[in-house]
């Protein structure tokens, strides 16, 4: 059955800003330090899967990239719920953010070797003007801070690569001061490079 999902997107790695996976150019997609963590927050404002209400639903993906580039795959990733969806919602959510219902994720799942088991936890979203934590229990926080020119425009990334491969109209440049801990991920780490801005998924 159809599903669809809106909301917003906040991505963070461990690449200087900016970085260069967003253009989508095999070429460019090296990581700084030669592997890459990463960590995306979603905001479901509204949605639903099989029949299944997925309004107001917070999903978090860790994920371990060993590199030198993305597209050498063989990543460890995990998936954060928010502790107030039911069984219905996990399994739904679950299958959208694994890629099992095609869609965006489904190319970044294909990078994957090894999923984690999926983590129902408190997530909890504090915005304060540009900045925006999202906070998920028992691993760590994704910090989110529009970047502004002089005259206070922010900088914004429009066309193809990432931007519309993860349903977006654009993508605001937002550094990240990313902190996670997850015990079972092959390392902890911090992430300096972001984006974000609103998704339109189906499928």
């Amino acid at each position: 059955m159809a599903w669809s999902l809106k909301g917003q997107l906040y991505e963070s790695c461990s690449c200087n800003m900016f970085c260069p996976c967003w253009f989508g150019v095999q070429e460019l997609m090296i990581m700084d330090q030669g592997w890459c963590d990463s960590v995306l927050g979603f905001r479901v404002r509204e949605g639903s899967s099989d029949g299944v209400a997925l309004d107001d639903r917070q999903v978090l993906f860790g994920v371990h990239f060993p590199g030198p580039t993305l597209f050498d795959g063989e990543a460890t990733a995990r998936l954060f719920v928010d502790e107030g969806a039911n069984d219905d919602q996990q399994r739904e959510l679950e299958a959208i953010f694994q890629g099992q219902k095609g869609g965006p994720m489904a190319l970044l799942a294909s990078l994957v070797s090894t999923w984690l088991t999926t983590n129902k936890a408190r997530i909890d979203v504090t915005e304060n003007g540009d900045a925006v934590t999202i906070s998920a229990q028992g691993a760590g926080d994704l910090r989110s801070r529009v970047l502004r020119d002089p005259e206070g425009t922010p900088f914004t990334l429009r066309g193809g690569g990432f931007v519309s491969g993860l349903g977006m109209e654009e993508a605001q440049l937002a550094p990240s001061a990313t902190r996670w801990a997850d015990a079972d991920m092959p390392q902890s780490f911090e992430t300096k490079s972001g984006a974000r801005g609103n998704f339109n998924w189906s499928g």
